[in-house]
């Protein structure tokens, strides 16, 4: 008899604090964190925690591709400061969020005190990405990109690998599905910035 496999990747667990209990301060979500160094922890604005599990095989690998590509135009560039998918924001509306990758502006970034960079940086990034795994729902990912067009971002690419569609965000402007494209341009705000997704869609 053969045994069915299955994914090795799982939703994430979400922890519902309220009304029952009082919201974590910034203080005692950093340190939460910090006592967990190898979970990756989100927080809404609601105040609910949300544990994301390990990412699988070929999620990591995307991943790794997406943010060596985007880093190096970063680089290059030099008008702003790269981060990872562990890097945790603090946006305006509360919410603490770590997108698969993302971009502050050089003067941005300067204006933050010391501490506030070394802790969870309390500004929404300039360009978020996202990049759906096996076990995301799409409608969740679109609820966390519109949460970051709200809270400043200028520039979002939903990118999903299940579908071969990116869905590109902007701020007060309709969200635009791309099917299955080969590359995606970062213009008019990022110049010089083209994606090549032959890489992601593999």
């Amino acid at each position: 008899m053969s045994a069915t496999l299955t994914s090795v990747e799982t939703p994430p667990l979400v922890l519902r604090f309220t009304p029952l209990l009082k919201r974590m301060t910034d203080d005692e979500f950093y340190e939460f964190c910090r006592l967990n160094a190898d979970l990756d922890i989100e927080l809404t604005s609601e105040g609910d925690l949300i544990i994301m599990p390990p990412t699988g095989g070929k999620t990591g690998a995307r991943n790794a591709i997406l943010g060596a590509r985007l880093t190096m135009w970063t680089l290059e560039n030099k008008d702003g400061k790269a981060f990872d998918s562990s890097t945790v924001f603090t946006l305006p509306n509360g919410a603490k969020r770590s997108p698969d990758f993302a971009c502050v502006r050089n003067e941005r970034w300067e204006a933050l005190t010391e501490d506030e960079q070394e802790k969870f940086p309390p500004l929404c990034p300039d360009f978020v990405v996202e990049l759906r795994s096996r076990t995301d729902i799409l409608a969740n990912l679109q609820r966390k990109m519109e949460e970051y067009m709200a809270n400043g971002a200028q520039l979002g690419w939903l990118i999903d690998p299940l579908e071969h569609r990116v869905y590109v965000y902007h701020p007060n402007s309709a969200v635009e599905q791309l099917n299955a494209p080969q590359t995606i341009s970062g213009e008019p705000l990022l110049r010089g910035l083209t994606l090549d997704l032959q890489e992601i869609w593999d």
